[in-house]
């Protein structure tokens, strides 16, 4: 036994390097930090493991590794080369600053670097500091390319680099470092690079202008959304990193207190169906009702022929002293379950309407309560298209621009333009938004909708053909499967503007005649038999009635005097 457990702590700590760890805790509890408590905070995340497991190819850089989570992969560190070439040429650009210079100024700010990732860096200071070097060198250059796009400098692009990159990302091996320098964990703290580029140019206010215009020119490449406006106006210095900025871009700054998110942890997927059940069971039963309120109101309007009779029947008193007879006798009885919802709607649904009115006072605080999982489902593109609904592209082109508007039908959607660099984006984009804190999950909700809408390749050519989405993947069917994939998410979140164009479209699409009548006859004639039986029992009910009427009264001459007005 003794032997096994020595086997355990060997193979626990084989490794792990004990004295590096010590010395790093005693030189961070002893170094006295300059910067401020706010500045020391994690943000660059470990992908969570629920998203990482959905698609790990859109997480796990495959190219080129930038930081220390992927940097010691052997199938990344081909790239190294191409490293070092950017970082000799960097240092070249620097003139009279020498590299132990440089690398005595980063050595300063090893434990604000170390203090920005969520994983423990199991590196020694002088390995930490080189990475950076080599790594934001390589980037910078990288960017570079798309500062020219905008006109700021005319240096050519080095040769090393040139069969990786062009102007256009129409080579294959510049769409995959697009998509490499974009993921979460492959995310260097920016404010390496504004150190860098203030050795370069001899000021922050210089290295942020170059850096505004190397973010843009990439944002302009790589971002799916098209602004028609002006961009935001967000400083680089306020920034974490790369896709921080992206992400300040394309989010809009909610500040209003119906913005205020309030999150619930997604539960188990069996609670989830047996809850989707309960809904169920309790919307196809409102289904019933306003369906026998819709047949009944048309039915009360013929006061003609054997309609008249059964007007009159119904209200006779025979079935008033059928109404008094105690129900929870007759329910026991086979098939007295399924009369007893069609009576009680026709003779007390007043005094049910006065309890309902009541229970939708209290609805109006819905938007205090965490989001439901039927919130999030919503009709397909298709679908609200038949119901009456249209679709126009947003004027401003960002995701705080949908809304729906009830008295013209017009559903507006931003323009989003779906390359084979989209869904690596937007993946991460989701997966920061979920780590970086608890506040609302706005691009993880956008998902959402548009996975609600999108259900086939018929819904994404009705989007293409509306101006909403630009599609440059091979095929329709192919945007309909990338939405369709991006349906993880860890926890639900409340976006007021966006939950209230789903809720006002469901409403549209709910109060719609012929979709009331679709979902009644799916739910209760094509889907059960149930409603068949009750059908069934309703109509020799009436045969009875009929019956006993005509034992009383003679009906053929009824029938005969109500031709002869008719006549």
């Amino acid at each position: 036994m003794s032997s096994l457990r020595s086997t355990m702590s060997y193979n626990s700590k084989s490794n792990f390097d004990e004295l590096r760890w010590v010395i790093h805790i005693r030189k961070t509890l002893e170094e006295e930090f300059e910067e401020e408590d706010n500045e020391l905070s994690v943000t660059i995340f470990n992908v969570p493991k629920l998203l990482m497991a959905s698609d790990p190819d859109s997480y796990v850089p495959q190219q080129v590794a930038i930081g220390p989570y992927h940097y010691w992969r052997p199938e990344l560190y081909e790239m190294q080369s191409y490293k070092l070439a950017a970082t000799k040429r960097f240092l070249k650009s620097l003139q009279t600053f020498k590299l132990d210079k440089l690398v005595d100024q980063l050595t300063k700010f090893e434990q604000r670097v170390r203090s920005c990732y969520h994983k423990y860096l199991d590196l020694n200071g002088e390995t930490m500091v080189w990475m950076m070097i080599v790594d934001a060198s390589f980037l910078l250059e990288l960017l570079q390319i798309y500062a020219m796009q905008e006109g700021v400098t005319r240096r050519v692009v080095s040769s090393s680099m040139s069969h990786l990159v062009d102007y256009a990302g129409r080579k294959s091996a510049h769409n995959a470092m697009l998509r490499d320098i974009v993921m979460l964990e492959n995310q260097i703290p920016l404010f390496v690079l504004r150190k860098l580029l203030e050795f370069k140019f001899s000021s922050f206010e210089a290295a942020d202008e170059m850096l505004i215009f190397m973010f843009i020119g990439l944002f302009k490449q790589i971002s799916p959304f098209k602004m028609i406006e002006e961009f935001p106006n967000i400083k680089v210095s306020e920034s974490a990193h790369l896709l921080d900025f992206f992400y300040d871009m394309i989010v809009p700054k909610l500040e209003t207190e119906h913005d205020i998110a309030i999150d619930v942890e997604i539960q188990e997927e069996d609670e989830q169906d047996h809850k989707g059940d309960d809904g169920n069971s309790k919307g196809e039963s409102s289904y019933v009702k306003q369906s026998f309120h819709e047949i009944w109101n048309i039915l009360s309007k013929l006061n003609k022929g054997p309609m008249q009779l059964l007007k009159r029947a119904l209200v006779s008193k025979p079935l008033k002293v059928l109404v008094k007879i105690p129900w929870k006798i007759i329910t026991n009885l086979p098939g007295g379950k399924l009369l007893k919802q069609p009576i009680e709607y026709l003779f007390f649904s007043k005094e049910k309407g006065d309890e309902e009115n009541k229970k939708n006072e209290t609805s109006s605080t819905f938007i205090n309560k965490p989001p439901l999982i039927e919130e999030i489902t919503i009709p397909c593109v298709k679908e609200l298209i038949n119901s009456g609904v249209r679709f126009f592209p947003a004027k401003e082109g960002t995701i705080s621009s949908i809304n729906f508007d009830e008295k013209t039908r017009m559903f507006y959607l931003p323009i989003i333009s779906l390359d084979v660099n989209t869904e690596v984006f937007l993946r991460n984009l989701v997966a920061y938004e979920s780590s970086v804190g608890s506040g609302p999950l706005v691009i993880t909700r956008y998902t959402e909708l548009m996975n609600g809408i999108i259900d086939s390749e018929d819904d994404a050519k009705i989007l293409r053909e509306k101006g909403i989405i630009l599609n440059h993947l091979k095929s329709d069917k192919e945007v309909a499967n990338m939405w369709n994939g991006m349906s993880k998410s860890l926890r639900l979140s409340r976006v007021f503007f966006l939950d209230k164009t789903i809720e006002d479209v469901n409403k549209f699409y709910n109060s719609r005649m012929k979709v009331k009548m679709w979902k009644f006859m799916k739910s209760y004639v094509f889907g059960s038999w149930k409603i068949l039986t009750f059908l069934a029992a309703i109509f020799l009910l009436l045969l009875m009635v009929v019956q006993a009427f005509c034992s009383v009264y003679t009906c053929s001459r009824f029938f005969e005097s109500t031709l002869q007005q008719s006549d």
